[in-house]
């Protein structure tokens, strides 16, 4: 329950009156392996030990999960928006409406995801979301904002507005930056003029500097990293490719993010943004260290078939299960949440379930740097968790200890 403001009221359920219990009877996802006859115990908001049941004294109270999926807390750090809301409307409704529906299917944390609007809609968004942070919400936790920002390639702008479009060096850039303590990722093409000094600064701030919506060719990408740049957005989308000038083959952000070690790298797994193919080539170059899933989800997702969705002046529609642009010539963001895209990865790139929940929890904590407390079930961190069925479906979500979504009643073990 939330009052008007979204605030989460005092009614997150505690599974013990003295803040000690185990999770049992379950298939408990670790970065490495899917283990069971074993508990996770977990006392008041902090993961304790995953030990085997039968040392579990019986004053503990275990709840029972069915044989279903343990998982860390899905972490979806590019998602724009849902049920008809983004993140670009500095409301409460709005937040609390994404960080609600976000947290019912798994996701735990997230990272609010601005596009590209002009420079005070955005320092709208940036204060907004500095104020939203700081006290208990609904739903999923806000650890951040990731900005799309106005500094892109034009011919890479995908269903961006062209008509905020700017350039890394013509002075806006400082009131963005006013807001660095709840930026965690920033994403400009790395070829623009002023981008090398904008991301020197980015990476001094703590920000990510992130390569995205950029026509760079390998030779701009390598200069950025060498002053900071470590991430790059949705692979495959909006970014440049190998070139011919002359005889000469010139590779783009493409190859560079499949080859380089040094940059963690997006992929939308909706099974729409990239064939099965792409899926499968971008797993098999980057692997679940470096790879993270990511939802990219626009305002559309969540709506039914043919509904019609606005960001900014523009306008797109839902359509054979992602958001398109009206007139077809790109896609609009996601309409697929991340908990959803698990059986893609499973079922149709073939990937093994820890290494998938891994792309979908640990690896995207550690691109923001938060791995130290969430990401994966070990002792010491936080008690962030998703109970799954088979489908993938969320049957219990849990923040610091607490229940935040439950299906049904919970089950207390015997013994």
């Amino acid at each position: 329950m939330k009052d008007e403001s979204g605030k989460m009221r005092d009614n997150g359920h505690r599974s013990s009156v003295n803040g000690r219990f185990a999770l049992v009877n379950g298939r408990i996802v670790l970065p490495d392996e899917i283990t069971q006859g074993k508990a996770v115990v977990i006392e008041r908001d902090k993961i304790v030990a995953v030990t085997d049941v039968g040392a579990l004294g019986a004053e503990i109270e275990k709840i029972d999960v069915g044989g279903r999926y343990i998982t860390p807390g899905l972490i979806d750090i590019h998602t724009h928006g849902a049920l008809g809301h983004t993140f670009n409307e500095p409301t409460a409704d709005a937040f609390a409406t994404i960080c609600v529906e976000n947290a019912r299917r798994g996701v735990t944390s997230l990272v609010a995801t601005l596009a590209t609007a002009p420079i005070p809609d955005l320092v709208a968004c940036l204060n907004f979301a500095r104020a939203w942070m700081r006290a208990p919400r609904a739903g999923s936790r806000v650890l951040g904002t990731h900005l799309e920002s106005p500094y892109i390639s034009l011919a890479q702008k995908g269903a961006l507005d062209p008509g905020n479009i700017r350039m890394p060096d013509d002075g806006s850039v400082d009131a963005l930056l006013e807001h660095s303590d709840v930026i965690k990722i920033f994403a400009l093409a790395p070829e623009l003029p002023g981008a090398l000094p904008l991301v020197e600064k980015l990476a001094r701030l703590g920000i990510v500097p992130a390569a995205g919506h950029s026509s760079a060719k390998d030779d701009d990408v390598l200069a950025a990293m060498r002053v900071g740049l470590r991430h790059v957005t949705h692979i495959w989308s909006a970014m440049s490719s190998t070139i011919r000038e002359g005889p000469w083959r010139k590779p783009g952000l493409l190859e560079t993010a499949l080859t380089y070690d040094g940059l963690t790298v997006e992929m939308i797994c909706d099974n729409k943004h990239l064939p099965p193919t792409l899926l499968k080539l971008g797993y098999k170059c980057i692997g679940a260290e470096r790879l993270c899933v990511i939802s990219d989800a626009m305002n559309g997702a969540g709506l039914p078939e043919g509904s019609r969705f606005k960001m900014g002046a523009l306008e797109y529609d839902v359509r054979d299960g992602v958001g398109m642009m009206l007139d077809r010539s790109a896609f609009a963001g996601s309409t697929t949440l991340l908990n959803e895209m698990i059986p893609i990865l499973t079922n149709v790139v073939g990937v093994p379930i820890p290494q998938a929940i891994r792309m979908l929890t640990r690896t995207p904590a550690r691109v923001i740097g938060v791995d130290a407390r969430v990401g994966s079930i070990a002792p010491h961190k936080d008690a962030d968790l998703a109970i799954f069925n088979d489908a993938w479906r969320a049957w219990r979500v849990m923040i610091g200890g607490a229940w935040i979504h439950t299906e049904d009643r919970i089950q207390k073990a015997e013994g």
